[in-house]
C-alpha cells in the first residue's frame, strides 16, 4: 500500500524515502531540476519551452516598448526645444550674434514639411543644432527624407515652389526623426513682416494640459495593449501543463512530496519565462530598428531613442519570471499530482457567478462615473486605466463560468458533438486558459478600434464640410495694401482658380488707453477692428453702394453699438498703435475717422469671420500704418483636378511670401494617423490570436494524448475516424465561439462606455469585429486539422497493450 501513500513515505526498493527540505538548498535543487525537465524532454518537451519563450518573448518585448516610452518621448521633446525659439518676451536689440527667425510651413500632398528661415544680423549668428552653418540668400539646407521627396518626379510642385538651392543636410541633431520634412533657407524681404529676432535656440514653454480625448487614448491604448500582454505571458508560461502534470505524477511516484513537485512545475516554468527575457530582448533590439520607418500623429522617432527606461526595464525582468513562477504555484493548487495520476479540482464545485461580476461590474462603474463627475484629468486617467483593467480582466473570469454553464445545458446530439460536450464538461480549464487571452485581446481590439474608428470619422465630416466649400484661406503680414494686391493677382492667374478676395485686418484703440497688464501681456481696454480692402472687397462684406479709393465706412453688425458709442463714429479719434503683446505699449498713432465715413450693415456670410467695426480702402488708411496688420486671403479653385489645384495654390501663396499661412483644413492628416493605429491594433491582434491558437493546439494534442487508451478502445469497437475528428473540432469550437462572443459583447460595451464620457458619437467597427471574429473561426479549423494526424496515430489498436 505504499505506493498509494499520498505523503510519498514509501519506497519499494527498500532506500531510505525522499526527506524533502524546506530550506533554500532545497528550493534551489527542486528549481534546477524542473530547468533541466524543461530543456531535456526530448522534441517535444523543447517545442512546449520554445512554444512558451515565444509566448513570453511577445509579451516582453511589448512591456519593453512601453518601458521605452518615457525616453523615447524625452529625446523627442529634447531635440524639438533644442531647435526652436518662438520668440522672448524682450526681443534682443540687432547685434553680432542675432538673427531674424521666420516659419514658413507648408504641406505638400497632406505632409506637412516644416520650414525656418533665417537672416543673420552678424558674423556670429546662433546656428540651429544640426547645421554647420546658416544658409545665405537662395540657399536652403534639407533633411535626408526631403531631399529623397524633391528627387521624386511627382514632386514638380514642391520643387517649384521651395526655389532654393540645397547646399547641405540637416544632420540628426536637428530632426525630430528620419522621416521629418523640414529645411531651413536663407530669408528674403518677401518675409520679413512675418520675422523677429532671436539669440540663441532653444524654446522654453509652459506645457499646455492634455485633452480629455487624449488623455483617453493614450490610457485605453496602454491598458488596451498591456492587459491582453499580462494575461497572455500568463498563459504562455502554462503551456503543455497537462504533460507537466503527468511528469509530476511520476515524480511523486519515486517518493517526491507536493511541495517539491510544485518547485519542480516552478522551475520548469522559469525557464521558459527566462528563456522568453532573452526571446523578447532580441524581439525588441530587432523591431525597434524599424521605429525611423513608423510615424504615428507625426511623431517619428530614430531607433537609438527607444531605449527602456532602466528602472522599467530592471521590473520586467523581475516582474516576468516572478509572474510565470506565481502563476505556476497558483495553478498547482487546484491541481494534485498523485503517485498513479493527476486529480483536479479535489472537491468537485459548480463556479458561482457571484464573486466573478465584481470585476466587470466595479470596473464599470468606475467607467460610468466619468459622465457624472468632472475632476482633475489625472483622476480621470486613474479611473479610466482601472475601469478599463478590471472590465476586461473580468472578461476572463466570466469566461470559465460561461462555458461550464453552457456545457452543463447541453445534452444529445450527434455522436461527436457528444463526445466533445463530455470532455468539456468534464474538464475545460485547458481550453478556458487558452480561450482567456482570446477574449482579452478581442475585446481590447474591438474597444480601442471603435474609438479610433468614432474620432476619425468625426475628423473626416469636418475635414469633408471644409473640403466641400472648396476655398483655402490663408493668413500673412501686410507691409502695404500693394503687397496684397500682388499676391491676389498672383493667385488669380493660377490654373484652377475661380475666385481670390482679401483684405488687411488689424485692431485700433481708444486715444489714451493705456491697457492693462495680465498673464498674457498688455489688454487694450476698448479696441475695434478695422478691415481695409478695394471696393470690390467691401462691396462683398456690406452693401456699401457707391464707393471709390478714399471711402470708409463703419458697420452697424460687430458688437452693440451702446458699447461702442462714441469711439467707432464719423469723425471720432482713434489710435493705430494700440496697447497689446508683452511689451510695454508705445507710442499712439492718432487717426480720425472722417465725418464722411457713412454707416453701413455688414454682411456675415457662411464660412467666414464678421467684417470690422470700420471698413476703409487703402486711399484712406494704409495697412503700413496699422499695428501688425494681417493679410487674410480666401481662393476657390475648380472641383476638376482638386489635389493639382491645391498644391498650385500653395505653391503661388509660398512664392508670393514664404510665411503665409494657411488656415482652412484640405487636407485630412488624422485619417492616415487613425488608419495607422487601427491596423497596427488589428495586427497585433491577429498575432496574439495565433499563438494563443498554437497554445491551444499543444492542450487539445495533449489531452488527446491522456486519452490514448480511450481512443484505441474506440477504434477498436469500430468508431470512424471522422467521428473524432469532428468531436475535436467541437471541442475546440465551444470555448472559441462562447470566449468571442463574450470579447465582442465585452468590446462593444467598453467602446460605448469610453465614447460616451468622452461625448462622442458611438461607431461600432463592424468590419474589424466580423474581421477578428471570422479568424477566431479560421483558428478552430487551424486547431483540428493539426490536431489530427496525432489523432489518427493514437486510434490503433496497439494502444490496448499494457504491462
Amino acid at each position: 500500500m505504499a505506493l498509494l501513500d499520498t505523503r510519498g513515505t514509501g519506497s519499494r526498493s527498500g532506500r531510505a524515502p525522499h526527506r524533502p527540505s524546506g530550506g533554500p538548498a532545497a528550493w534551489l535543487r527542486d528549481l534546477a531540476l524542473g530547468a533541466r525537465f524543461a530543456v531535456t524532454g526530448g522534441r517535444e518537451g523543447w517545442f512546449r519551452t520554445a512554444l512558451s519563450a515565444v509566448g513570453v518573448g511577445i509579451g516582453v518585448a511589448v512591456l519593453l516598448l512601453a518601458a521605452s516610452a518615457p525616453t523615447l518621448l524625452n529625446a523627442w521633446h529634447g531635440r524639438e526645444k533644442a531647435r526652436e525659439n518662438l520668440g522672448q518676451l524682450h526681443e534682443p536689440r540687432a547685434s553680432d550674434h542675432t538673427l531674424r527667425y521666420a516659419q514658413a510651413d507648408t504641406s505638400f500632398h497632406g505632409d506637412a514639411v516644416r520650414g525656418r528661415l533665417v537672416r543673420p544680423d552678424g558674423t556670429h549668428p546662433p546656428v540651429p543644432p544640426g547645421l554647420q552653418r546658416l544658409p545665405g540668400p537662395g540657399e536652403m539646407v534639407v533633411s535626408p527624407a526631403l531631399r529623397e521627396l524633391l528627387a521624386k518626379p511627382s514632386s514638380g510642385q514642391l520643387r517649384e515652389r521651395l526655389d532654393y538651392k540645397a547646399v547641405g543636410t540637416i544632420g540628426d541633431a536637428g530632426l525630430l526623426g528620419p522621416q521629418e520634412l523640414t529645411f531651413v533657407a536663407g530669408m528674403d524681404d518677401r518675409s520679413a513682416g512675418e520675422s523677429y529676432r532671436i539669440g540663441h535656440f532653444g524654446k522654453i514653454f509652459d506645457p499646455q494640459p492634455p485633452s480629455t480625448r487624449l488623455v483617453l487614448l493614450i490610457v485605453l491604448a496602454c491598458v488596451v495593449l498591456l492587459m491582453p500582454v499580462m494575461v497572455f505571458v500568463g498563459t504562455a508560461v502554462r503551456f503543455g501543463s497537462d504533460r507537466r502534470e503527468a511528469r509530476l505524477a511520476a515524480l511523486r511516484l519515486i517518493g517526491a512530496d507536493i511541495p517539491t513537485t510544485r518547485r519542480i512545475a516552478a522551475g520548469e516554468a522559469l525557464v521558459g519565462a527566462v528563456l522568453g527575457l532573452a526571446v523578447g530582448l532580441m524581439v525588441f533590439l530587432a523591431g525597434r530598428q524599424a521605429a525611423g520607418a513608423v510615424t504615428l500623429w507625426d511623431v517619428n522617432v530614430f531607433p537609438a531613442d527607444v531605449v527602456p527606461a532602466p528602472a522599467l526595464a530592471a521590473l520586467i525582468a523581475v516582474l516576468v519570471p516572478a509572474v510565470a513562477v506565481g502563476v505556476t504555484l497558483f495553478a498547482q493548487r487546484s491541481v494534485t499530482a498523485e503517485p498513479l495520476g493527476v486529480v483536479r479540482d479535489r472537491p468537485v464545485r459548480r463556479r458561482r457567478i457571484a464573486w466573478r461580476l465584481v470585476l466587470p461590474l466595479t470596473g464599470l462603474g468606475l467607467l460610468s462615473s466619468l459622465i457624472w463627475a468632472p475632476d482633475p484629468v489625472w483622476f480621470r486617467a486613474v479611473r479610466l486605466g482601472v475601469g478599463s483593467a478590471l472590465l476586461l480582466l473580468g472578461v476572463t473570469t466570466l469566461l470559465p463560468w460561461l462555458v461550464e454553464a453552457v456545457v452543463g445545458r447541453l445534452h444529445g446530439g450527434p455522436v461527436p458533438w457528444q463526445l466533445a460536450v463530455r470532455r468539456l464538461q468534464l474538464s475545460s480549464a485547458a481550453a478556458n486558459r487558452a480561450v482567456a487571452g482570446i477574449t482579452v485581446a478581442v475585446a481590447g481590439a474591438i474597444a480601442i478600434h471603435m474609438v479610433f474608428t468614432t474620432f476619425q470619422a468625426g475628423f473626416a465630416h469636418a475635414y469633408a464640410k471644409t473640403a466641400a466649400r472648396q476655398v483655402i484661406e490663408l493668413s500673412g503680414s501686410a507691409a502695404d495694401w500693394r503687397g496684397t494686391e500682388k499676391a491676389l493677382d498672383t493667385l488669380r492667374r493660377t490654373p484652377g482658380v475661380t475666385s481670390a478676395h482679401g483684405s488687411v485686418n488689424a485692431l485700433v484703440g481708444r486715444p489714451g488707453d493705456r491697457g492693462t497688464r495680465g498673464n498674457d501681456g498688455f489688454v487694450s481696454s476698448d479696441s475695434a477692428f478695422v478691415t481695409v480692402g478695394d471696393c470690390a472687397e467691401l462691396r462683398r462684406l456690406a452693401p456699401v453702394g457707391s464707393c471709390r479709393d478714399g471711402d470708409v465706412f463703419v458697420t452697424e453688425l460687430r458688437g452693440s453699438p451702446a458699447a461702442r458709442a462714441g469711439f467707432i463714429r464719423p469723425g471720432a479719434p482713434l489710435n493705430l498703435n494700440p496697447p497689446g503683446g508683452y511689451t510695454a505699449p508705445g507710442p499712439p498713432r492718432p487717426w480720425t475717422v472722417p465725418a464722411s465715413a457713412r454707416r453701413v450693415t455688414a454682411v456675415q456670410r457662411p464660412g467666414e469671420d464678421l467684417p470690422g467695426d470700420l471698413l476703409a480702402t487703402p486711399g484712406a488708411l494704409s495697412p503700413a500704418l496699422l499695428q501688425a496688420p494681417e493679410m487674410r486671403l480666401r481662393v476657390g479653385y475648380d472641383k476638376a483636378g482638386e489635389a493639382a489645384t491645391v498644391e498650385r495654390i500653395r505653391t503661388a501663396a509660398f512664392r508670393a511670401n514664404p510665411g503665409m499661412r494657411e488656415m482652412s483644413a484640405i487636407d485630412n492628416p488624422h485619417d492616415r494617423q487613425y488608419a495607422g493605429v487601427r491596423t497596427a491594433v488589428y495586427v497585433g491582434a491577429v498575432v496574439v490570436l495565433l499563438l494563443i491558437g498554437a497554445g491551444l493546439i499543444v492542450s487539445t494534442v495533449e489531452q488527446l494524448r491522456e486519452r490514448r487508451r480511450l481512443l484505441s478502445v474506440l477504434d477498436a469497437y469500430g468508431t470512424p475516424r471522422s467521428t473524432m475528428g469532428w468531436s475535436v473540432l467541437w471541442q475546440t469550437a465551444i470555448p472559441v465561439v462562447l470566449g468571442l462572443g463574450l470579447a465582442v459583447t465585452a468590446g462593444v460595451g467598453l467602446g460605448t462606455v469610453l465614447l460616451t464620457t468622452s461625448e462622442s458619437g458611438v461607431q461600432v467597427d463592424w468590419p474589424v469585429v466580423a474581421g477578428l471574429a471570422g479568424i477566431g473561426g479560421g483558428l478552430i479549423l487551424l486547431v483540428t486539422l493539426l490536431s489530427l494526424p496525432p489523432l489518427w496515430r493514437m486510434m490503433r489498436p496497439d494502444g490496448l497493450r499494457t504491462e
